[in-house]
């Protein structure tokens, strides 16, 4: 796992990226120039909250949640490394949003209009665009729309198509290469500065990557121990299987019953 120095993170780092989202003016700023659309006013920005459905659901950490005076929902999450999951986790992370927005014994038609946008240091979806908005349509008529307002946005720095504007194309310039290219940028650059003198935020930065190392080195372990494991229990089933040993002995090694170590041999 590294650990960046807080001093070199960029815009494009999820928790400067977060912090920078809390100035509510580049917020609105940002979704305009990546939807091309006219905001009126943000009425709330919460920065990494946590979502969940069920009790025994998996939850997500949202990077930026934010509503504007419409009543349109926008999740904004900065993805820098490609898991190759992005539709699947988008898909969830629209269904946890909805299943929050939409009250106990709420109609369905109270469910506001939704965005769940990823920027992207990479083509999440290898064809070269620039921009990649998805939307449900009919398969048999595509002028069908379903009209369900649930819309996924996925952008991507590395392209040479002419599919956007020059605002949208500076910021993406500045995402990739950290250089502002307009007034906007400038601003983000500015921001990001000054988060970056900001000793409690670098503080908080350098604990959450502390907890963040413990849980890797934990997972580590386990899977350590879960392959000696393995391992051990592939060398008894072959000594079994060659007569080396007795079921009875192996599975008193391994710990275990003979019926599940004879099972385990089947």
């Amino acid at each position: 796992m590294v650990i960046n120095n807080f001093k070199d993170l960029t815009f494009a780092n999820d928790f400067i990226f977060a912090k920078v989202m809390r100035n509510k003016k580049l917020c609105q700023k940002l979704l305009e120039v990546i939807l091309n659309v006219k905001i009126s006013k943000i009425e709330y920005v919460k920065e990494q909250v946590s979502l969940t459905g069920k009790p025994d659901s998996k939850s997500v950490r949202l990077d930026v949640y934010v509503s504007d005076d419409a009543g349109t929902v926008y999740d904004v999450e900065m993805q820098t490394g490609n898991t190759r999951n992005l539709p699947k986790r988008s898909r969830y992370y629209q269904s946890i949003i909805d299943i929050n927005l939409l009250m106990k014994g709420s109609g369905y038609q109270s469910l506001r209009k939704s965005y769940v946008i990823f920027i992207c240091t990479f083509d999440p979806f290898g064809a070269g665009r620039h921009i990649y908005r998805f939307g449900n349509r009919c398969l048999e008529d595509d002028r069908i729309i379903l009209g369900d307002e649930a819309i996924k946005v996925f952008l991507n720095p590395k392209s040479d198509m002419n599919d956007i504007d020059a605002d949208l194309k500076n910021f993406l310039t500045y995402l990739a290469d950290a250089i502002a290219c307009d007034s906007f940028t400038q601003e983000l650059a500015d921001e990001v500065e000054k988060i970056k003198t900001d000793k409690e935020l670098e503080v908080e930065y350098m604990t959450l990557l502390m907890l963040e190392q413990e849980k890797y080195e934990e997972g580590l372990e386990d899977g350590l121990q879960k392959g000696r494991r393995e391992g051990l229990l592939d060398a008894l089933v072959n000594l079994v299987r060659d007569g080396l040993l007795s079921a009875a002995d192996a599975a008193k090694r391994a710990d275990m019953s003979e019926d599940a170590f004879k099972n385990l041999i089947k």
